[in-house]
């Protein structure tokens, strides 16, 4: 534990690199503005303040060595039931960390990765390439749609990035019509009912907050399965 707890203590000084975030005032019933926390962009939905987004100045962090050993991230992807032809969307791609491990296991079908800073991006085309995977597409993902195909996907992925959107109620829209019927939606967040998760309070979410704000994008919790160390593993389908 004594070497898990420093990395993940730098997760909050990274968010801060990302300084290109401005708040946006425009009028929607959808979200209220006032001041909180540091950590936050003064916009609020159903309640729940929304984070800056870690900026790309943070990939190292998200490829550290000792990311398996904190997060469990094979035991998230055991959890994913991946099947050979599954088209897969990481909605929040970074730099790619379970793009590629997902790409092995869904081998006859397509893993997007979706991303809205061309950094990262670029980082994954670069190692797409390098390593000749043709089973990966990048897709520069905007604040409003994961600009994705309507019933395109069998599976998506939000790791530790959901409470960052700062549209939440229009990205989910596009999240569930790029589902398919039977799809299903993997979404993790560190867990906020826990105070021993050294994570900022904004960057953690409850279950039940989770389950607001799905509920209120037409979406309802099937399970949530708990097996990682820090993070819910919350799988939520179409109501």
């Amino acid at each position: 534990m004594k070497k898990v707890v420093p990395s993940i203590f730098l997760f909050p000084i990274l968010l801060l690199w990302n300084t290109g975030i401005a708040q946006d005032k425009t009028p929607n019933a959808n979200y209220s503005y006032k001041k909180g926390d540091p950590n936050g962009i003064g916009k609020w939905y159903m309640g729940r303040e929304i984070a800056h987004v870690m900026g790309y100045q943070g990939m190292q962090w998200l490829d550290r060595p000792e990311r398996e050993e904190e997060e469990h991230t094979t035991t998230l992807l055991m959890n994913m039931e991946i099947e050979p032809e599954d088209n897969i969307a990481d909605i929040g791609a970074g730099s790619g960390y379970h793009v590629f491990k997902m790409a092995k296991l869904a081998r006859n079908g397509l893993i997007y990765a979706v991303d809205i800073q061309d950094e990262m991006l670029e980082e994954i085309n670069s190692r797409k390439e390098r390593d000749q995977i043709k089973n990966v597409r990048v897709i520069k993902g905007g604040e409003i749609s994961i600009n994705i195909a309507e019933n395109s996907l069998d599976k998506i992925l939000m790791v530790d990035v959901y409470h960052e959107f700062k549209y939440p109620a229009e990205m989910l829209a596009s999240i569930k019509k790029a589902l398919k019927s039977h799809g299903k939606l993997f979404l993790i967040e560190y867990r906020g009912e826990d105070k021993s998760v050294p994570i900022k309070e904004l960057h953690k979410m409850t279950e039940a907050q989770a389950i607001k704000e799905m509920k209120a994008a037409g979406l309802k919790l099937q399970r949530n399965i708990d097996n990682l160390p820090w993070q819910h593993c919350m799988v939520f389908i179409k109501n």
